[in-house]
């Protein structure tokens, strides 16, 4: 399920740090996974991705970034 903005807007923002690091490391292992040809479901790297974005217009937004 997508992370919603009004949603991300009430972490903290050690929380939306965590998060995103968190988020980069499973978009890495979605990758590698797709090379080695074992991800059958590859519309979870648009998914992470649009996440990532989202977190990181919020951190400028509020000036985090």
């Amino acid at each position: 399920m997508p992370l919603r903005p009004d949603e991300i807007r009430k972490w903290s923002p050690e929380k939306r740090k965590e998060e995103l690091k968190k988020l980069r490391m499973m978009l890495m292992g979605l990758l590698a996974r797709k090379s080695r040809g074992a991800l059958k479901e590859t519309a979870k790297i648009k998914q992470t991705k649009k996440d990532i974005a989202r977190i990181l217009t919020i951190m400028r937004e509020l000036g985090e970034v």
